[in-house]
């Protein structure tokens, strides 16, 4: 199948704020307008509510239809040159059997979204539809504090720029640890720590393939379900992107949904993997430094073992910068990718 990369926004445009996950923005109203300020005055972008960004867990849960109705509207509609998720959740998997492929291969439109989101950018990839992982209103653009210099550079190449391109670690990260309940959130910087670069592992040979995968969780589901998957061999020579989400899964939970897709027979078709920096805290949940740094570890430990086990010549990269830590990259879902061990990483 041809893929196509949504034609780029420029400044001026509107883009359309939708929740096809989660009603996050109703409970953090402040955290909303934040971000639509932002795409305003950072990006010069133009923001159009679409009601089910205002609308509760309760009623988001309870309306599937609606959902898919907001996604089929966003993409249809040529005033719309981009689509932007609100927040996360955890059951837009429910979405999917509502959703006309046919309405988003005849119309298709740059979308931003990570974590549940997962399943929307899945289910593009298997129209041959590029989507950004990435670019999410609330934890994205309306980061505490300041919008991190890494993450508005990377933003207005994937708003803006035909090509993603080259890809550069951040000098330094952090976890998203400042609630959305505190009055000063936007004031308050999280805790910055300097990053080391990223780290390669695996084979040393250039791989260039197409870009597939996003949260760990929504993988297990989407494989669990498997009534979206694509056919296994389109997945013959593709790059796996994973990454885990704030719910800190363990090592363990890690290393059995690897070997589970070695099992399955899927894990052996990738050509490499990137592995996206993981959260290790949040704001309800706090760590010591050591505690975080063994997290860390363990888990790269136990992607490392599983990809030896079922494909020992793909090239690994770990503590890329996207996902659920900040600052962000928007990892192009359906690009295709040049990784050049210890050299480069570049989106084509």
């Amino acid at each position: 199948m041809e893929f196509i990369t949504p034609p780029p926004l420029a400044p001026g445009d509107s883009v359309a704020v939708i929740a096809p996950s989660s009603g996050g923005a109703a409970s953090a109203p402040q955290v909303l307008s934040l971000g639509l300020r932002r795409l305003k005055d950072e990006f010069d972008l133009h923001p159009v509510v679409d009601p089910t960004a205002r609308q509760s867990d309760e009623f988001l849960r309870a309306n599937p239809r609606a959902r898919a109705a907001a996604i089929h509207s966003a993409f249809r509609d040529p005033d719309i040159q981009g689509v932007i998720a609100t927040i996360g959740g955890d059951d837009q998997l429910r979405v999917l059997r509502h959703l006309d492929p046919a309405v988003l291969r005849e119309h298709p439109t740059r979308f931003y979204g990570m974590s549940d989101n997962t399943n929307l950018a899945l289910f593009l990839w298997n129209e041959g539809i590029v989507s950004f992982y990435g670019g999410q209103l609330l934890n994205q653009v309306a980061t505490p504090g300041h919008l991190h210099n890494y993450t508005k550079r990377y933003l207005r190449r994937a708003f803006f720029d035909e090509q993603f391109g080259t890809l550069e670690p951040s000098d330094e990260w952090a976890d998203l640890t400042v609630g959305w309940h505190r009055d000063d959130y936007a004031e308050v910087d999280p805790q910055y720590q300097d990053a080391t670069g990223w780290i390669w592992a695996g084979s040393d040979g250039t791989v260039t393939g197409r870009v597939w995968g996003g949260c760990l969780a929504i993988l297990e589901w989407q494989l669990m379900t498997g009534r979206y998957l694509p056919e296994p061999d389109r997945l013959d020579g593709a790059v796996l992107v994973l990454e885990t989400a704030e719910d800190m899964p363990s090592a363990n939970r890690v290393k059995w949904t690897l070997m589970s897709m070695g099992e399955r027979g899927l894990l052996e078709r990738f050509d490499a993997m990137l592995v996206g920096r993981p959260a290790t805290e949040n704001w309800q949940e706090e760590r010591s430094l050591t505690e975080r740094q063994e997290y860390r570890s363990a888990q790269r430990d136990a992607i490392r073992k599983q990809v030896a086990r079922y494909n020992p010549d793909a090239p690994l990269v770990f503590d890329l910068d996207f996902g659920h830590t900040n600052p962000t990259a928007p990892i192009p879902i359906g690009s295709r990718v040049r990784i050049e061990p210890m050299e480069r990483i570049e989106f084509l």
